[in-house]
């Protein structure tokens, strides 16, 4: 971490005997806890670390804390990340201490209201996606799409379906997908978007076929707009004996709206750090269920939480699953937060949600589709995609837009992404931000646009204000400097 004249790191602020912080006394008998140790592991000096007061080091971090830019601190519209406000009522929750205090290895009888929260949140996940079954067992989005997808392969080998070895993914998805898609063992087809920036049937029909295990699909899609031939394009995939599987990342603009499991979809992960409001961000946690048909449900992850009479039990007896993908049963904490989103939002809260969500999106796209670039014009769901070739030609990047925005207190927008977007910004407002939020935000763009055309240094050399200028980014990239040097 470098340092600099305003805020010295904590070894510069050390002196020679202040302490931080206090033990209580020893309150059982001494031991040798080296006993045993290969002696290169037993270290025979103080390590050198800072000696500070408890008032520094508590300014030191509280002063950290108040660098790093969240949902609570400030607009953040992350596309395609649905950045929405964490309500803290679901922290509340998630601290009782039914929930906090318990262990995963308690016999089930000890822990009946947590067994039935989980089994009310599958339930839950189920009519929200129109899935016959869910897990809550993966623990992010990620790790839900590499779970479906071992389903899916699973399902054609015990069919003796060797050969579909292939997955389909747009052009416009989520890195993730063919990332998992090859972890899972399959490789990864790219299926072309037309000029509407929706998916070319005439391009799916053509790469689709006997070795077709699979289409990924996020609907709306990675631009933000809803995939209008769904329907079509489930049967051509289910015609040529593939699976339809549905990437729940922006699912936040069609709850109550629209189910997966109507539109054809054999498999749903979900983002409940996303769309159910669970904090996420900085490497989590997160956590990815996924929900599938009846005729994928044996291959679930095991185990199953099931209700036998009055009991909830795990069910541990599935010869078909493919077995457990996490330790334990899933991220809890992150669970219970989502469970107690879904319960205060009811059926109406939620479809609430994506109105809104919907509405402020539309709004941003529509005052800023004169400053910047709009490569698709039809309305958008939750989130849109600006281009800045505009800018470009003024000698201003999306790269440098991005640096700006700093200056004024905001998050960038997601940049050089979709990747069939030249000079992509996709903004997602979600639908927990203000009319006025919206306008400040959109006020900036504007003026960034105008500086772009009047005094584009000031853009190509942000940002100003930040504790750290511009970086040189290839260096940054090629040579990280990733611990305190003296």
């Amino acid at each position: 971490m470098a340092s600099n004249k305003d805020f010295p790191v904590i070894f510069e602020l050390s002196k020679e005997g202040r302490v931080g912080y206090s033990l209580p006394e020893l309150d059982v008998p001494e031991m040798d806890l080296t006993e045993g140790l290969d002696g290169e592991y037993i270290r025979t000096e103080l390590a050198d670390l800072p000696e500070v007061s408890e008032l520094q080091i508590m300014r030191h971090y509280t002063a950290l804390s108040k660098r790093n830019h969240g949902v609570d601190s400030g607009f953040y519209p992350l596309g395609s990340c649905t950045m929405k406000y964490n309500p803290k009522i679901n922290e509340d929750v998630a601290r009782f201490t039914g929930f906090s205090h318990i262990h995963p290895l308690q016999e089930g009888k000890t822990v009946q209201g947590a067994l039935y929260l989980m089994h009310d949140l599958q339930t839950s996940l189920q009519e929200i996606t129109g899935m016959h079954q869910v897990t809550i067992q993966p623990a992010a989005g990620a790790h839900g799409e590499w779970t479906g997808l071992m389903m899916i392969r699973a399902y054609h080998e015990h069919n003796g379906d060797i050969n579909r070895t292939k997955v389909i993914v747009p052009d416009s998805a989520h890195g993730t997908n063919p990332a998992s898609a090859t972890v899972a063992g399959f490789e990864a087809i790219t299926v072309k978007s037309d000029e509407r920036g929706l998916v070319d049937l005439e391009d799916l029909k053509r790469v689709v076929g006997d070795d077709t295990a699979a289409l990924m699909l996020t609907n709306p899609n990675t631009l933000g707009l809803f995939e209008e031939h769904i329907i079509e394009m489930a049967q051509i995939v289910h015609n040529a004996g593939g699976k339809l599987y549905y990437d729940g990342a922006n699912l936040n603009a069609i709850l109550g709206y629209a189910r997966p499991g109507d539109m054809g979809f054999d498999v749903v992960h979900l983002n409940l750090h996303k769309t159910f409001t669970g904090p996420h961000g900085g490497g989590g946690p997160g956590s990815g269920p996924v929900g599938v048909t009846e005729e994928l449900a044996a291959f679930l992850p095991k185990p199953i939480l099931t209700k036998k009479e009055d009991m909830y039990v795990f069910d541990y007896n599935r010869p078909l699953s493919i077995g457990r993908v996490k330790p334990y049963y899933g991220n809890f904490g992150i669970n219970v937060r989502a469970y107690t989103y879904i319960r205060t939002m009811g059926p109406k809260g939620l479809k609430q949600v994506s109105e809104n969500a919907v509405l402020n999106a539309n709004y941003m796209m529509r005052r800023l589709e004169k400053e910047f670039d709009l490569p698709f014009t039809q309305h958008c769901k939750h989130e849109f995609v600006l281009s800045g070739k505009r800018q470009k030609k003024l000698g201003v990047r999306t790269l440098d837009i991005a640096k700006r925005l700093l200056d004024f207190g905001y998050h960038p927008p997601t940049i050089y992404f979709p990747l069939n977007v030249e000079e992509a910004m996709m903004i997602e407002p979600t639908e927990t931000e203000s009319k006025e939020t919206l306008d400040e935000f959109i006020d900036v763009m504007i003026q960034i646009a105008k500086e772009a055309e009047e005094n584009p240094e000031i853009v190509q050399e942000a940002p100003h204000t930040t504790v750290i200028s511009r970086l040189d980014e290839t260096l940054a990239a090629r040579k990280p400097v990733l611990r305190y040097q003296r």
